[in-house]
Order: C-alpha cells, then structure tokens, then sequence
C-alpha cells in the first residue's frame, strides 16, 4: 500500500508563496495520477489540481488557476504544489492523493494565510 507524507504548509501572509510537497512511499507513483485537494473548516473537500501520470497534462480548479501549478518528479516519487499569491480563502487543509481504481491518501498539511 502506498504512502504518502504531504510537508510544507504553514502560515503566510496574503500574497505569499508555498510549496507543498507529497512523498510517496513506493515507485508505483510513477503509474498514477496525482492530485491536490483540500478541505477547510466546515466544508467539503474540495478539487485544486491534477496532474496526469507522466506529467504532460495537468488540471485546476477556477479558484487557483493562474496562482497554482501542480508537478512530480517521478524519479524522486515527489509530487508539489507550488501555490503564489496566497489569499486567506485558500486556507485549508491541503491533501495530495494517488487517483486510480483504488485511491490513496495522504495526511494533510495546513495552509494558513492570514489577511
């Protein structure tokens, strides 16, 4: 089973920049779409960004299009995201994730962007 351990979040200011990071466990990242999520209080988990398997197309949701770019490295079976121009409603939990006909999960790592 694959496991992934997200790292980088914290609290910044408005305008801010961060990099998440995703490590997974195992080389079957490489096989896998990837993909950012996040949650804040009180909401649902939402949809932030995707990236195919290889690399070559990626996805975004409206809210962060233009502010985010989502990557991987396979050889290194990382994933980020590196987020620019921070604004307090990206506050959140920040969860990457393995898509494919079983999903997997990491633990989250909070984004605090404070006005």
């Amino acid at each position: 089973q694959v496991q992934l351990v997200e790292s980088g979040g914290g609290l910044v200011q408005a305008g801010g920049s961060l990099r998440l990071s995703c490590a997974a466990s195992e080389r079957t990242f490489s096989s896998y779409t990837m993909g950012w999520f996040r949650q804040a209080p009180g909401k649902d988990r939402e949809f932030v960004a995707t990236i195919t398997s290889s690399g070559g197309n990626s996805y975004y949701a409206n809210s962060v299009k233009g502010r985010f770019t989502i990557s991987r490295d396979n050889a290194k079976n990382t994933g980020y995201l590196q987020m620019n121009s921070l604004k307090p409603e990206d506050t959140a939990v920040y969860y990457c994730g393995l898509l494919g006909t079983t999903n997997y999960w990491g633990q989250g790592t909070q984004v605090t962007v404070s006005s």
